[in-house]
């Protein structure tokens, strides 16, 4: 059985808190909302058995993580999270970054601003940020989808979240994935992660900071305009039919944003988890792209 240790290193200016597993090449594995490291409880162990150092972080503001030390949590700031925990933990290169949600947007980002630091990069259930945040705000279908990015800009937004013992999470993963009988042990992890103090906040402000032009850092513009730009690292990306309404057409319709080389998975009757609603299929399909692709 593959042993998944925890671990803590200092990358940038934040403290960040990782679950790892295995040697060799580093693969990161980026999680999103709401969620938190131990969402690649079935991928670490494959990549780990097949000699690659698999690092899980929780990502910053989500404890145990630390928080940012000036409040920003701008989808840029990911990006050289990324950077800086390729430097720390890979020797300034890793094999692949695998991210889910918003992990996703770090994993396009950290490849818009380091691409000679990463071989591969893995995507679940986003779309390139380029067709994603083109389409938010005019597509009826993707703002739907995308109800709580704009319910998140509300200031009191971390009350309904915190409400009747975090139920929001749950409901929210249920729409998101409906047709996964979600494990118990999966919401309480993630809901411990958000009883902590300020990640409600923090996890909130990743949407408040990226999406809201006001919220937005200005000294962050040229960044922000480069993870639109085409990606040129190769890619695997994953979609499920029954995520959210908008979500697919926008993931079917990205392909112009990549110049590295695209290949694209859409799995039937799952939703935005499919990393957990079936992990072998997933996790195979990871380990043959690292293994043989490019």
């Amino acid at each position: 059985m593959t042993e998944i240790s925890s671990n803590k290193i200092k990358a940038g200016d934040i403290e960040f808190h990782y679950l790892e597993a295995g040697s060799g090449p580093l693969v990161l594995c980026l999680h999103g909302f709401p969620d938190n490291a131990e969402t690649y409880r079935y991928l670490m162990p494959v990549l780990a058995n097949a000699g690659y150092h698999v690092v899980a972080p929780f990502m910053r503001g989500y404890w145990p993580t630390g928080f940012s030390p000036d409040g920003r949590y701008d989808s840029a700031l990911l990006g050289l999270d990324v950077a800086a925990l390729i430097d720390e933990l890979g020797g300034g290169h890793a094999a692949a970054v695998i991210g889910h949600d918003w992990g996703a947007f770090a994993t396009y980002s950290a490849a818009a601003f380091v691409p000679e630091k990463i071989d591969k990069i893995v995507s679940i259930a986003i779309a390139h940020p380029g067709a994603l945040l083109g389409q938010l705000g005019l597509n009826y279908d993707v703002i739907k989808g995308g109800w709580h990015a704009y319910f998140f800009q509300m200031p009191g937004a971390e009350k309904a979240v915190e409400h009747n013992d975090y139920d929001f999470l749950l409901r929210w993963w249920q729409d998101a994935s409906p047709e996964y009988d979600i494990p118990q042990d999966i919401i309480d992890s993630v809901k411990n992660t958000f009883r902590h103090e300020g990640t409600v906040e923090a996890a909130l402000n990743y949407y408040r900071h990226t999406f809201n032009p006001a919220g937005r850092d200005p000294k962050l513009a040229d960044l922000n305009e480069k993870v639109m730009a085409p990606t040129t690292v190769p890619c695997l990306a994953f979609h499920g039919t029954r995520d959210r309404p908008g979500r697919l057409e926008t993931f079917d319709n990205m392909d112009e944003l990549f110049t590295g080389g695209l290949e694209k998975v859409v799995l039937e009757g799952t939703g935005h988890f499919l990393h957990l609603e079936k992990p072998d299929e997933v996790s195979a399909k990871i380990l043959f792209f690292l293994q043989n692709q490019g």
